[in-house]
């Protein structure tokens, strides 16, 4: 990866004569590798633990957890609010916990849609609620910049 923030900030024109940008190859994987991609590393239906109840009560409301992500598309990063709701079956998550999955799958490559359906996914396969909704808002900076 290094090798390749390199040959791409040399294709821009940027030239390694100085200081500056010595090291920015390896900050840039490690960034990379270390924050903004690092769902790779996580799976999302394993973050998602839950406790089975006898009866379910009503609806569970996650509002406003934060999240970013980096678009396939342009590679730059969007980010936003995650809103969930589900109606649960026999099988309650921690809010905590959602949280994590939501994480989990916006460190990743994505679309706004597509991850919102990943999301309800695994809500839905981990779970086994009777109904899920997931609403994102998100500001693209390759639409704001």
């Amino acid at each position: 990866m290094e090798s390749g923030v390199r040959s791409f900030l040399e294709g821009i024109g940027e030239r390694f004569d100085g200081d500056d940008l010595e090291n920015t190859p390896a900050r840039v994987a490690n960034a990379w590798c270390e924050d903004l991609v690092r769902g790779y590393d996580v799976d999302p239906d394993a973050e998602l633990t839950w406790t089975e109840v006898a009866e379910a009560g009503g609806l569970v409301v996650v509002r406003d957890v934060s999240f970013a992500s980096i678009c396939v598309h342009h590679l730059l990063p969007f980010a936003g609010l995650a809103h969930v709701a589900y109606l649960p079956g026999r099988r309650l998550a921690g809010l905590s916990k959602i949280g994590r999955g939501i994480e989990a799958h916006a460190r990743r490559l994505q679309i706004q849609e597509r991850l919102t359906a990943s999301i309800a996914g695994t809500l839905e396969r981990v779970l086994r609620p009777q109904g899920v909704v997931v609403v994102l808002e998100a500001e693209h900076t390759c639409m704001t910049l």
